[in-house]
């Protein structure tokens, strides 16, 4: 069993060398091919056969996801209509290992016809697809990780790393925040929090209001009814303060006997935290979290209570 382990062991320490090994090759040509895709006005289009074809695939949904609009086309699909998807605004990113492969250099003369500027990602630096390519992204490796240094095993990591490079580059460069990657992933969990607000999720019926000159008696089973661990203090239709359940115990504990003769004036937080209907639970989850509380109430501009968002509501 150990040998075992030591093959995977060895497996794993050979395609990370390989990926350490391609930060010297990051130049020039790589600039060359960020600027290319982030001034296209068209899209980005990888192609690659076999494993390359599969690598391609996925940097392509990644490009998309994070602002770069791509798409993968299999080679061979193009002799059989498949061409008709590609304008002169476009980029092209073609993968191949080996920079030589058959069918991806057929490929290549329609694309040069169309003036498409060519990306290409190979290990060869010397290669057809690196001779007819606009820019050409060095993505060799020493050895791949296989025994019998032929399965493609370090050399598909390195090339879906550096196309990972690629997409985080642009990112950057198109300064791409989470509120855009929620965008392209509305049914994900972060799409989720970054595209619901207050008013999606708030607690809206039965809310426990009370008032400042309540006895904190009364307004422990105020408390109590409204199950949400709170009292917001209310007056003349505005928001004056909120006590929690945190409130009232600290306040059993100081005075004891005397609890039942103060009022909610003398426990409650003045200035509770207050968030607009449209404010993403994302935002809402950074204010509980600074402030370590589990409430936020929900009011419109004129702080007239619409709804309590707590951290369960977050979770939905």
């Amino acid at each position: 069993m150990n040998k075992i382990r030591n093959h995977a062991i060895r497996c794993i320490e050979d395609e990370a060398q390989a990926l350490l090994d391609l930060i010297p090759q990051i130049d020039d040509s790589f600039d060359r091919a960020v600027e290319l895709m982030f001034n296209c006005h068209g899209k980005v289009i990888v192609t690659g056969v076999g494993k390359s074809g599969h690598i391609g695939a996925k940097i392509a949904a990644t490009l998309s996801s994070t602002g770069t609009p791509s798409f993968f086309i299999n080679p061979l699909d193009v002799f059989h209509g498949d061409l008709g998807v590609m304008t002169c605004d476009d980029v092209v990113l073609a993968i191949s290992n080996s920079g030589q492969t058959d069918e991806l250099l057929r490929f290549i003369p329609m694309v040069l016809h169309m003036n498409i500027p060519i990306i290409g990602m190979s290990g060869n630096p010397h290669s057809l697809l690196a001779k007819y390519s606009t820019t050409h992204v060095n993505v060799s490796v020493k050895k791949e990780a296989c025994p019998l240094n032929l399965a493609p095993t370090s050399s598909t990591t390195a090339t879906l790393a550096m196309g990972d490079a690629l997409a985080i580059a642009l990112m950057k460069l198109r300064n791409f925040q989470p509120k855009d990657f929620a965008q392209f992933h509305p049914g994900g969990e972060l799409g989720k929090r970054l595209l619901t607000t207050a008013q999606d999720v708030m607690h809206t019926d039965d809310l426990p209001v009370i008032t400042k000159e309540m006895h904190l008696g009364e307004a422990v089973i105020n408390v109590s009814k409204g199950k949400l661990g709170l009292g917001i203090a209310m007056e003349d239709g505005h928001i004056v303060g909120l006590i929690t359940d945190g409130d009232i115990r600290r306040a059993m504990e100081k005075w004891q006997a005397e609890f039942f003769n103060k009022t909610v004036a003398d426990i409650m937080t003045s200035s509770p935290k207050m968030v607009m209907a449209g404010t993403k639970i994302s935002e809402i989850q950074q204010i509980m979290n600074r402030h370590k509380i589990h409430s936020v109430l929900v009011t419109d501009d004129q702080r007239h209570l619409l709804g309590v968002v707590d951290h369960y509501r977050c979770m939905i």
